[in-house]
Parts: structure tokens; sequence; C-alpha cells
């Protein structure tokens, strides 16, 4: 008996909370397999969204689009708290964190039917329960051994599970009309959204570590900009096969966005300065929009391929801003979850105003280049000013 004990807790030792100012904590190879299953999802969704504007269904898709990439990101963003906080790498927390990898390739192979005439949520829904039911065993395995925070974690576990009941409700009412579904989709969101929020003051909030949440969203971004690089990739290719110099300027367009979001994201400016809670959720929930926007400036230079080689519905200034939107809402996003807490003067107004700049652009004959050139001064802008406005005698971010 004492060895089939001790084999038991070999396969699931008690899930105990990590130390949040623990030194060196990065992100495991386990998180590194989770974001690659992500990203699968998270491009499906770009391409459901890039084909939907191509065909001049802008609106049907940025709908679709945005509960996709809600479903992906949201099961992404709870896991990764999560395991910020209590990742002890044994075998059941390894086996539940495939279980989650598991429903997002499910989520992934039913995004294309959301984008469908008539949309069917019915495989995306089964993945987003899928993951979340192993979102909620995780957590009641931490209500276990974390006395300290057992009634946060057993509220997370019920209110995950509670909302999956009405995501399988929603399941069993199918077929919906368009508006009927996505009313539904939006009260959903809102109750996912309103778990932590609920679940976190209960008592001492989650032990989650600063530098590794601010570097596993890192990561994701990076991911996320890589559909960037792709779309400018397939410019080049359909270049190399009839020399269009259109898409030679697109591919070079796409490589200044990415390299120049790239730069304001991972400027030397701290993200999530303390672990206050409205700060977290302002920093937490705020990245759907830079996310989001992301992957969609990626699906915006796929439509400008398909505009520039006669395969769109639409026309260059539509290709034009469905790149230009995605990158002012990347700009606006950043400040919303950063620059507005840590940038001082007209450091501040950086982001706002090049966001603007960033709209503008096509529509007074700039086009893509225009955009392109208004990020790039965006993270040359931003940096000169940040520097300008470091006070006397303190020290920069860049040399702490």
């Amino acid at each position: 008996m004492a060895t089939e004990n001790s084999r038991l807790r070999s396969l699931m030792p008690p899930l105990h909370p990590r130390d949040p100012h623990e030194h060196h904590r990065a992100a495991t190879p386990l998180e590194l397999l989770f974001d690659l299953v992500s990203v699968i999802a998270i491009a499906s969704a770009a391409a459901g969204l890039h084909h939907a504007i191509s065909e001049a269904h802008a609106v049907e898709g940025l709908l679709s689009f945005g509960m996709a990439f809600f479903a992906i990101w949201w099961a992404w963003m709870n896991f990764t708290w999560f395991a910020s906080a209590y990742d002890n790498d044994d075998t059941t927390y390894r086996l539940l964190t495939m279980v989650i990898m598991g429903g997002a390739l499910v989520v992934a192979a039913g995004i294309p039917s959301i984008f469908a005439e008539q949309p069917d949520f019915t495989m995306v829904i089964i993945g987003y329960v899928v993951m979340r039911l192993a979102m909620t065993v995780l957590w009641l395995r931490a209500g276990c051994a974390d006395t300290a925070h057992r009634r946060t974690a057993l509220g997370y576990a019920i209110g995950i599970a509670l909302v999956q009941l009405y995501w399988v409700a929603f399941l069993l009412v199918q077929p919906l009309s368009g508006p009927l579904g996505y009313g539904m989709w939006l009260v959903g969101f809102a109750l996912e959204l309103s778990v932590p929020a609920i679940a976190e003051p209960l008592t001492e909030m989650t032990p989650w570590h600063r530098h590794h949440i601010v570097e596993r969203y890192g990561l994701l971004l990076i991911i996320v900009l890589g559909e960037t690089l792709l779309s400018g990739s397939l410019a080049l290719r359909q270049s190399a096969e009839a020399f269009n110099i259109m898409l030679v300027h697109t591919a070079l367009s796409a490589l200044v966005i990415v390299f120049a979001l790239w730069w304001v994201y991972f400027s030397p400016d701290p993200h999530l300065q303390d672990r206050n809670l409205r700060r977290a959720l302002i920093w937490g929930y705020g990245h759907f929009v830079i996310f989001a926007s992301g992957a969609a400036i990626g699906a915006g230079f796929g439509v400008l391929v398909d505009v520039i080689t006669g395969h769109a519905k639409v026309s260059l200034v539509i290709g034009d801003y469905a790149v230009a939107i995605p990158v002012a809402l990347f700009l606006g996003g950043l400040w919303l979850v950063r620059d507005q807490f840590v940038c001082r003067g007209k450091a501040r107004l950086a982001l706002p105003a090049c966001a603007v700049l960033v709209l503008i652009a096509p529509i007074i004959g700039l086009g893509l280049e225009g955009v392109a050139a208004a990020t790039a001064l965006c993270a040359i802008l931003r940096s000169w000013l940040t520097l300008r406005h470091v006070a006397p005698g303190e020290p920069s971010h860049q040399t702490q």
C-alpha cells in the first residue's frame, strides 16, 4: 500500500503555488508547445478573415474572426496565468495541458465552419469546452493543495464550469440565425471575462510571476506577428512567379511594419509594473486588442496580395485599410495596456498620434507605403520622446 501511494504521489503530487518572486523564471518547453498549438488556431482564424475581406464580406468576417480569436486567446490566457502560479510539471499536469492542446486543435479545425454563410459553431464549442473543463480540473487540483488561495481556486473552477454549461446550451439550440448566434457569443464572452474579476478578489491574488507573465505575452506576440511575415513571404513568392513591383513593395512594407511594431512593443519601458489587480486586468484583457490586431495585419496583407494579383472583389484602398486599421488598433491597444501608465509628457501621445497618421495615409494617397512609414515613424518618435522626458538625474529604462 505504501508503495502504491508513493507511485500515486509521483504521478500527481500536490499542486503547490510557485514563488511569485522566483529568480530566473522562464517559459517551459511545455508552454512553448502550447503556444505552437495555439498559433495553428490563430492562423486558421486569420485565414478566414483574409478570405472574407477579399470576397467583400468584411463585416461578417470580422465578427467570425472576433469570436474565433477570443476562444483561442481566452483559453491561452487562462492557462498562461494559471501556469505562472502553479506549474509543477508533474505527469498529471502535463497530461491535462495536452488535453487543453487537443481542444485547441479541435477549435482550429472548426474555425472555417464559423466563416461559412450559415455559421456552424459545433466544433469550435466542443473544442473550447474540452479546453475549459481541463482547466477546471487544474484549478481544483490547485485548490486542494493551496489552502491560502483555496477560495480563489474554487471560485475559478466553479465559475469556469458554470460558463461551460452555457456553451453546451448554446450548442444544443443550433442552428441559429447570424444575429442571434453573435448575440449569444457576446453573452458568453461577458460571462467568461467576469470569472477572473469575481474569483481573484475573494482572497489574496494567486501567486503569478510578473516577469514570467510578461515573457509569455511577448512570446505569443512574436508568433502572432509571424502571420504578417508569412503574408510578406507570399507576396515575394507571387512576384517570383510573375514579377510585380507592387508585390515587392507589399513584402517590404510587411517587414517594416513588423519590425516597427516589434520595436515599439519591446521597448525598455516596463510592462505590468506591479501585481495590482486592476492593472493586471487592464494589461491582461487589453492584450486581446494587441494580439487580435497583430493577427489581422497578416490577414490584411493576404488581402493585398489577392487585390494585386486580381483574386479579390475589393479595391486596393480596401486592401490598404485591411492593414492600416489593425495597425492603428495595435498601437491603441499598446497605449491602453502600457503607455498611458509609463510614459510622460508628449511621449504619452506618441502611439495615439501615430495611429491617426496610419489611418490617414491610405485616404490621402500614400497607400501601404504611407502606413509602413507612419508605423516606422512611431517607433522612432516614441523612443526619442521617451528618452527626452526622463527626469534629470533619473536613470532611463534603457539603463535600468
